[in-house]
């Protein structure tokens, strides 16, 4: 059976005095993340680019131990690296991005089951690799 979610989840940013520099809430976890320095920011925390990188880093692990569980695999380590190249002639755009997932305990066919656990449920990886919709509103004080 396969549950669907209705789930609405929201974080909250904003300046905090120090050009390129935000404070992030998520719930009751709060952290600092800094605009890249090529673009002007600090760059000593996480960037946006990073914490894009990180989500599809922990949606993949989260995803793929959940199959191993689900189908018994004895999956007995993970490990992703994720990176994104920018594009050369459109700075709004990815030339790539590449997840690279190292898996243990588990022969090939076992593997192509686990990564296609997380690349069929992670809303992550399929709305980025679709291009999916995206909204915006704002409003002026």
């Amino acid at each position: 059976m396969n549950a669907q979610v209705d789930e609405t989840v929201s974080i909250t940013s904003a300046t905090i005095g120090l050009f390129g520099r935000y404070l992030l809430s998520a719930g009751k976890n709060h952290f600092i993340s800094d605009q890249r320095v090529g673009a002007g920011g600090p760059g000593e925390a996480v960037t946006a680019g990073e914490l894009l990188l990180s989500s599809l880093g922990s949606c993949s692990l989260g995803l793929i131990q959940k199959t191993a569980t689900e189908k018994s695999i004895a999956l007995t380590d993970a490990a992703t690296e994720v990176s994104f190249r920018r594009h050369p002639t459109d700075p709004t755009r990815y030339e790539w991005i590449r997840i690279a997932v190292r898996l243990s305990g588990v022969n090939a066919n076992d593997a192509e089951v686990l990564v296609g656990g997380f690349t069929s449920h992670c809303p992550i990886y399929n709305t980025l690799k679709r291009g999916g919709p995206i909204e915006i509103s704002w409003t002026v004080s």
